[in-house]
């Protein structure tokens, strides 16, 4: 079950929650696509290959070896992928190879949220405005349902500017995903159409401190997003590494 981000401080660190965090997102992903996923140890993973863009495995502490890894995921094809949530695997040998590398990123919750704007972004509603969100999301204007209406019921929160009307049918223009748990309200998928990403960073700030007031803000992120959530006052905290498996 998720950990409700409104419930006492979490005795996580930064980096820790974030890492958590991420892990119950993908779990919860999974999910949506009855894709089983476990935590054993120091490691979440799922023995049956996960939906696209998601990991099989998500590392949970630095103490996790290569083994407990390869040994709960289906190696029996290409395209198996891990995330390396403290950048301290080395999965060369089995075949893998580093898809990218990033930052997790945490905001505080005594960090002033931006001040309120025309803009306001607020919560999609419905499978259908889900779908636009997705479309947009995407870049070529085609949702492929990798984002399930059952994530709605599951605590998940997609964020629209409300100008778009999340009930309606114009336009949506920019977006992000929010997902609380761990005592801490996980932010990823972020974009913008028009490419400023400051400016939808501070929407989604403004709806989060709203939405979820005194609770901090995690993620991660790689260059220019990296940057962008630095200026608007995210700290980063611990390296992440992704890596796919191209043969079989």
């Amino acid at each position: 079950m998720i950990t409700d981000a409104r419930a006492t401080p979490s005795p996580l660190s930064p980096l820790s929650a974030a890492v958590r965090n991420n892990a119950l997102w993908c779990d919860a992903v999974c999910r949506s696509h009855g894709v089983p996923g476990a935590v054993e140890g120091d490691v979440w993973a799922s023995a049956l290959r996960t939906p696209p863009l998601y990991p099989d495995a998500v590392t949970l502490s630095p103490a996790a070896t290569p083994d407990d890894v390869l040994s709960r995921i289906d190696l029996s094809s290409p395209g198996a992928s891990v995330k390396d949530s403290f950048g301290s695997l080395d999965l060369s040998a089995a075949g893998f190879e580093v898809l990218f590398e990033a930052r997790w990123i945490h905001r505080a919750a005594t960090d002033p949220a931006p001040p309120p704007r025309a803009d306001r972004w607020g919560p999609v509603e419905g499978a259908a405005r889900l779908l636009a969100w997705e479309a947009a999301w995407s870049g070529d204007g085609e949702s492929g349902g990798l984002f399930r209406p059952a994530l709605l019921d599951d605590g998940a929160v997609f964020l629209a500017p409300t100008g778009t009307d999340p009930a309606g049918t114009a336009p949506v223009t920019a977006g992000a995903i929010a997902y609380p748990g761990a005592s801490v309200i996980g932010i990823s998928n972020l974009f913008a159409a028009d490419g400023d990403l400051d400016a939808a960073w501070r929407g989604c700030l403004r709806a989060t401190d709203r939405l979820w007031p005194g609770v901090p803000v995690v993620g991660y992120e790689h260059g220019d997003d990296l940057a962008a959530a630095e200026r608007q006052g995210f700290t980063p905290v611990g390296p992440l590494r992704v890596w796919l498996r191209t043969e079989a």
